[in-house]
């Protein structure tokens, strides 16, 4: 009989998970789960920002602690170990006979070579290695084109999708496992110093408190739909900034595979026939349509969505001003929609879909900043980062993607009064302008001295003044961009 070994990846659950089912039908004495916790994931990015932060870490330990419980549950166990994954798997089956190994597909340059370099080593050490994709809602295989064929407008990939492409009911989740080998060495999970990182405590400020693993991920699904019918007002609620239901919330579960995308289809069309269908319901679909396009773009394009020119090969003299930078970092431009949006992620990991589109818009259009140096930030701070989504979304920001539309920017000023009208968000996160009365929050610089006198405000001493002139930024950056694309 033969010994299967799961190297578990992006894809910390039990449902929906076809790498157990496939090898519990393939009826072998030994069932191996397996989970690295790879030092190349916790180096150093080219702007030298940890790769993996102390928020997103802390959520994959809790994952991957969540998985070894469940696997405990039902037989088996999960060995975890730190290193490099192609030398300690290669050790697993050196020890016990593995003569296959399953894992779900990646679609990105990093955990490619990894793929690649496991299955040659395995390969020359004879063991069979099988690999599933599991990451999306359509299988690469059953859209109605070719991944080199793939349509560059989201509209497009959206309207043929959903007409001619179906998705798959989900795997069952397995009942019982085969014990592992006797007297194999599990390991320990490692905590954040094991890693190189601080142990934190968590600000009470966050929209919520973010713990990684399945068991988590199903009562926020069931919450989120079934509890509080929160997802009949999506669409509406979506933009907003504060609290924990205005959103989902799904995509830190989402990005470690704690949750799988089918699962939310799923149960959205349940709901759909138990409760409600309206435009909120499919909006859900349509945002995890959104991510399955990235993930099929990286497919299709490669590493260029990493370059500077980005998916169009746009070069663009973008600055890589440290200072101006370490202002955007730190929510210091005087642009308090801004700063609100980046503190947040900085003290929390998490900051929403409105807030990532503004800030990212103010780095490259008002400040003409490298936006990789910004989606290198991301990549290091966010509990949910997901490397497809996060850098086709700064593609696309930055005017280089395969669906930008020339040289657009957010109105920030507008858009803080659009979705924070009270400016009840800018408050929660700028104690030094809290005390300033309605909508003269959103633009400080407009006081008069009275008025500062009035609010308890000094700009330029316990709130800064505006880095740049939105306006004159905003036309000189469109200039360089125009003079630079074809």
């Amino acid at each position: 009989m033969s010994n299967i070994l799961i190297w578990f990846r992006n894809d910390l659950r039990l449902h929906d998970q076809e790498c157990i089912y496939r090898s519990v039908s393939a009826e072998p004495k030994h069932i191996i789960p397996f989970y690295c916790f790879d030092d190349r994931t916790y180096t150093k990015t080219s702007f030298s920002f940890p790769k993996t932060g102390q928020f997103r870490a802390k959520f994959i330990i809790e994952s991957v602690t969540d998985l070894q419980k469940s696997l405990k549950k039902i037989g088996s166990n999960l060995i975890v170990k730190k290193g490099k994954t192609e030398d300690k798997i290669l050790k697993i089956v050196e020890q016990y006979q593995i003569s296959e190994v399953y894992f779900s597909e990646e679609a990105t340059a990093e955990e490619i070579a990894i793929e690649k370099k496991l299955t040659t080593i395995l390969e020359k050490n004879q063991v069979k290695v099988k690999t599933f994709w599991q990451s999306t809602l359509y299988f690469p295989d059953d859209l109605p084109f070719s991944i080199k064929e793939l349509p560059d407008l989201f509209t497009h990939f959206r309207k043929q999708v959903e007409k001619k492409a179906e998705v798959y009911t989900t795997f069952k989740t397995p009942s019982s496992l085969p014990p592992l080998p006797a007297n194999i060495d599990v390991g320990k999970i490692p905590t954040l110093s094991d890693l190189g990182l601080k142990e934190f405590e968590k600000d009470n400020r966050g929209v919520l408190t973010f713990v990684g693993g399945e068991t988590e991920a199903l009562h926020r699904l069931k919450y989120y739909l079934w509890e509080t019918d929160n997802i009949s007002s999506y669409k509406k609620t979506r933009n907003g900034m504060l609290g924990g239901d205005y959103s989902s919330k799904f995509s830190p579960w989402l990005a470690q595979g704690c949750l799988s995308p089918r699962l939310i289809y799923t149960e959205i069309e349940k709901y759909e026939q138990e409760r409600v269908k309206n435009d909120s319901t499919y909006w859900l679909i349509f945002e995890l349509l959104w991510r399955d396009f990235f993930r099929f773009t990286c497919l299709k394009y490669g590493n260029s969505i990493f370059h500077k020119s980005g998916l169009q090969n746009i070069d663009i003299p973008w600055q890589e001003n440290q200072d101006l930078f370490e202002l955007w970092c730190e929510g210091k431009t005087g642009y308090p929609l801004v700063d609100a949006n980046m503190r947040e992620l900085k003290t929390t990991g998490f900051m929403s879909n409105r807030g990532r589109q503004n800030v990212a818009s103010f780095l490259t259009k008002n400040l003409g900043i490298n936006w990789q140096m910004g989606a290198e930030w991301f990549e290091s701070l966010l509990i949910d980062y997901d490397v497809c989504s996060n850098w086709g979304n700064w593609n696309y920001t930055a005017g280089v993607g395969n669906d930008a539309r020339g040289f657009r920017y957010f109105n920030i000023p507008k858009q803080s009064k659009d979705y924070d009208y009270q400016g009840d968000y800018l408050r929660h996160w700028l104690p030094e302008i809290e005390t300033i009365k309605g909508e003269k929050i959103h633009e400080p610089w407009k006081l008069s001295k009275e008025e500062q006198k009035q609010f308890k405000v000094q700009l330029g001493v316990n709130y800064p003044r505006p880095m740049v002139d939105f306006f004159k930024s905003v036309k000189h950056n469109e200039k360089v961009y125009l003079a630079n694309t074809p």
